[in-house]
């Protein structure tokens, strides 16, 4: 007929002789323990077939230490638990830790979307000032990193030591103090 294919005949293993019993599973055996070490761990390795002894040259003499040990055959079952030992926490990398965050209090800080109009300001305040101009510009820099990265209150501070240093006076530390506050805000 068009539909069935041809039989084929089972295929034997070259091992076995058509009169023989297919060798049992391994799983059906009890595992034996070993009495000379009791801290070994069990072998991983895949279960071998029982092999026959070669045939022994008459001038090779055997010890009883030489001998070949029998194989022990493991039976290893995974559980539940082993197969989500690396899924504990999700988005956890094997060998980095998982990082919390610390939480910190909201500062003052300046408000990078206004940083041109505060530029402005500024360089309207420092110019009217005794300050060089070449130390006003470091000066306006600084005061900008300071404020938007640290705290306003860093800013005012550092602000604070160039009026101990009579490089501004107490009126333009104050405006300045102002346009920190005015163009702050709380991260």
């Amino acid at each position: 007929m068009p539909g069935e294919t041809k039989k084929s005949k089972p295929v034997q293993k070259q091992d076995q002789k058509p009169d023989q019993k297919p060798a049992q599973k391994t799983a059906q055996k009890p595992v034996q323990k070993q009495d000379k070490k009791p801290s070994d761990k069990p072998s991983q390795k895949p279960a071998q077939k029982p092999t026959q002894k070669p045939a022994q040259r008459p001038e090779q003499k055997l010890d009883s230490k030489s001998e070949p040990r029998p194989v022990q055959k493991v039976v290893v079952k995974s559980t539940p638990q082993s197969v989500s030992s690396y899924t504990d926490k999700q988005g956890a990398k094997k060998n980095k830790p998982v990082r919390t965050k610390e939480s910190t209090k909201k500062q003052s800080m300046l408000n990078t979307h206004k940083l041109a109009p505060f530029k402005y300001d500024m360089n309207e305040i420092l110019s009217a000032s005794r300050m060089d101009p070449s130390k006003a510009s470091s000066f306006l820099a600084s005061i900008i990193a300071k404020a938007s990265r640290i705290s306003t209150k860093a800013a005012k501070e550092f602000a604070k030591t160039f009026l101990d240093a009579d490089d501004l006076t107490k009126d333009e530390y104050d405006k300045i103090c102002k346009l920190l506050d005015r163009y702050s805000k709380f991260r």
